[in-house]
């Protein structure tokens, strides 16, 4: 019957039970099959164990899920020669160094200029266009934060690595050049994270409400008002570290969100950076993946008057 394909995922849902989640925002934030808006939009179909569920309902872990939902209505996405630069690419995965500034999905009035068009001209050329969006894409970089990230290039590969995200199995480390400096020389944040009450568009440490969200850090340099980070996140919730250090009291340098005005670096973009990433690959090897930090970093740390070692 025409008009009736549907789109399907089928799965255990993996979680722990302290983590417990409603439906919609496992198939959101877990799987990243649809944004909240679209899984309402699209009137996303569920079921648990062989059972009708309704979108909201608790999912605790160990549940057989069934979703459907009909298809986006047709978006041609146009491959686009964007620069690349690859750290790895074999016939099932790429991973990108992105730059700073690259949007990764595209969005409601912003179809280009995206890492998914640059994915669609790299698989087919100038005849890569292709329906819908998020090809391949399993986690998300903010747009102005550069770095490693990893992309399917199909559908068995996609649901492995996004298996491997959702029972937190892959060790993400980021850089970020703060104000301040932490209390300890290494330490754990965790403090629960939830919207902010001010600003939907943004998050804030929330007490006992929120989602649960756990940073490690360890402080690598030091200057006078200032401080070089490596973290590590054991959770994944939307603008995490950014909200974590903000709370710490070491905003990231030039974060125009949660960041202060600075009168140094009155000009400078997000200072942070997506490092390394480790992962299991399909094929069951272990992929370690290193970005150096960019030039951004090289600039303000010489500026700061004790450049890094090899920057």
């Amino acid at each position: 019957m025409p008009g009736a394909e549907k789109e399907h995922w089928s799965g255990t849902v993996a979680i722990d039970a302290e983590n417990a989640i409603r439906l919609d925002r496992y198939a959101a934030e877990y799987l990243k099959l649809l944004s909240r808006s679209q899984i309402k939009a699209r009137r996303l179909e569920a079921r648990v164990n062989g059972k009708p569920a309704k979108i909201s309902r608790v999912l605790r872990g160990g549940e057989f899920l069934e979703l459907s939902w009909p298809p986006a209505p047709s978006v041609e996405l146009a491959a686009e020669n964007l620069p690349l630069t690859v750290i790895y690419e074999d016939n099932r995965v790429i991973v990108i160094n992105k730059e700073q500034g690259m949007v990764v999905h595209p969005g409601a009035g912003n179809t280009r200029g995206t890492l998914v068009n640059a994915l669609l001209w790299r698989r087919g050329g100038p005849g890569g266009e292709g329906e819908g969006i998020r090809p391949g894409i399993v986690h998300r970089l903010d747009k102005d934060t550069s770095g490693v990230i990893i992309a399917a290039w199909d559908a068995a590969a996609h649901e492995h690595l996004a298996r491997e995200f959702a029972l937190h199995r892959v060790k993400k480390t980021y850089a970020a050049l703060v104000r301040g400096a932490p209390p300890a020389s290494r330490g754990k944040i965790d403090a629960r994270i939830a919207r902010s009450r001010v600003n939907r568009k943004l998050f804030a440490v929330s007490g006992d409400a929120g989602k649960r969200a756990v940073t490690f850090y360890r402080l690598l340099y030091a200057w006078e008002g200032y401080a070089l980070l490596a973290l590590r996140p054991k959770t994944g919730r939307t603008h995490q570290i950014r909200v974590h250090l903000r709370h710490l009291g070491c905003p990231i340098v030039g974060d125009p969100l949660y960041g202060a005005a600075d009168r140094r670096f009155p000009h400078a973009t997000l200072m942070l950076h997506a490092a390394r990433l480790s992962i299991v690959l399909p094929g069951g090897k272990t992929g370690v993946f290193a970005a150096p930090l960019p030039a951004r970093f090289r600039c303000l740390t010489r500026a700061l008057g004790k450049p890094l070692p090899h920057a």
